[in-house]
């Protein structure tokens, strides 16, 4: 298979119990029939199902009953790089330029998206389209039930990496939000952010002020902002509708990998080998998780407790409020890249092609922190940025 090298040679486990119920870390099950590192993991809407896209061009159903894998997905010509699963269907991207649908009953591929020119890096299902971001330097909306390119994002001068969109109906403020369908969010190495209306395919604004690549970004709909991480080491947030920068966060010493965004607060992991929680609406920082060992590349928080995954090859369970390291979960090899929360069960995959399923029982849970309101200077100096979203949407 054509890609990048495969770990095909070496001794591959089979799913099993683990020996001990993992009160202290100790894996429910390892689940190793990937013959490649594991790229993503995606968790479907109902819980009932995961998703794994892989090194070895495959990707797998697996049941979170019992952890077994109910089907392989097969039929890309390089490696799985993304993928999403919704409650009726599967949908993977690849390095061979690729997207393709699938049905997760039987396994059966029902649609290849083709047009992209380089390796899709993300895809997102929303709203019944399909959004992509390619190496090709451009970003697409398909037709999820036809296939078809129905709009086509150009405009990024080097990869895009990182998507998210906003409905219309997300966009009460903004006037002509049906009539524009929407709004893409992009992140690109070329340093930028741009804010694409999905309905024209106009960029209606472009976010500069980072001086590295952006790495990944998350967006809050009620306020209309995008929190966009970067190789640059900050962060910043961006009104979507002026395109106005509305604050940097500054204190991260590498680049910015991974973002979550929980009731106001933005959680971030660095290559710097740290976690810190802001306040999304001041930029204030009011926590750093230490203990990683190397670059955190995945977040996730689950009822109180914020879980990472690390180029250390461990999961680690911290107490989000206080900032206490609560548990270290060892057994990988590699590098995390993706992590799940689903009724008292972590789901970690793997660059060392496993899929590991830890117990989370015993961990404290508790309701997402409540937003602090900044100080009343700092609100005057930041808030009224809706008064923005007055202007028309324009293309920029």
């Amino acid at each position: 298979m054509p890609g990048r090298p495969s770990l095909a040679g070496r001794s591959l486990l089979v799913s099993r119990p683990a020996g001990r119920m993992g009160g202290g870390g100790s894996a429910l099950r390892v689940c190793a029939d990937h013959r490649g590192g594991i790229n993503w993991l995606s968790l479907s809407p109902d819980g009932q199902r995961l998703l794994t896209g892989s090194e070895d061009g495959t990707a797998r159903l697996w049941s979170t009953a019992d952890g077994q894998c109910c089907a392989l997905l097969q039929g890309h010509e390089s490696y799985v790089t993304f993928c999403q699963l919704e409650d009726e269907a599967a949908f993977t991207c690849s390095a061979d330029h690729t997207i393709r649908k699938w049905d997760v009953r039987t396994g059966q591929c029902l649609q290849v998206f083709r047009g992209h020119t380089s390796i899709v890096n993300r895809i997102l299902v929303a709203n019944n389209q399909l959004f992509s971001s390619s190496y090709d330097r451009t970003a697409r909306a398909w037709s999820v039930d036809g296939g078809q390119v129905s709009q086509e994002f150009r405009g990024h001068r080097n990869c895009v990496l990182t998507l998210a969109y906003s409905a219309p109906w997300d966009l009460p403020g903004a006037p002509c939000a049906e009539e524009v369908g929407g709004l893409l969010v992009t992140g690109s190495t070329d340093g930028t952010a741009k804010v694409w209306q999905v309905a024209s395919g106009c960029c209606h604004q472009t976010l500069r002020g980072h001086t590295g690549a952006v790495l990944c970004l998350v967006l809050d709909t009620p306020s209309h902002t995008a929190f966009t991480g970067s190789t640059d080491t900050t962060i910043r947030a961006w009104d979507i509708l002026s395109g106005e920068q509305l604050r940097v966060f500054r204190e991260h010493q590498g680049s910015v990998i991974c973002l979550e965004l929980v009731n106001r607060h933005v959680y971030s992991g660095s290559a710097d080998r740290t976690v810190k929680c802001w306040l999304a609406d001041t930029g204030e920082r009011v926590r750093t998780f230490a203990a990683h060992r190397h670059s955190v590349s995945a977040l996730k928080y689950h009822a109180g407790t914020l879980f990472t995954g690390s180029g250390d090859a461990r999961a680690r369970a911290f107490d989000a409020q206080s900032g206490a390291l609560q548990r270290v979960f060892r057994g990988h090899a590699f590098v995390i890249n993706c992590i799940q929360v689903h009724e008292q069960v972590l789901y970690t995959a793997s660059h060392d092609g496993a899929l590991r399923l830890w117990d989370v029982r015993g961990l404290p849970c508790a309701p997402p922190p409540r937003p602090t309101a900044p100080a009343r200077s700092r609100s005057r100096l930041f808030s009224n940025k809706v008064g923005c979203a007055a202007a028309p949407l324009q293309p920029a």
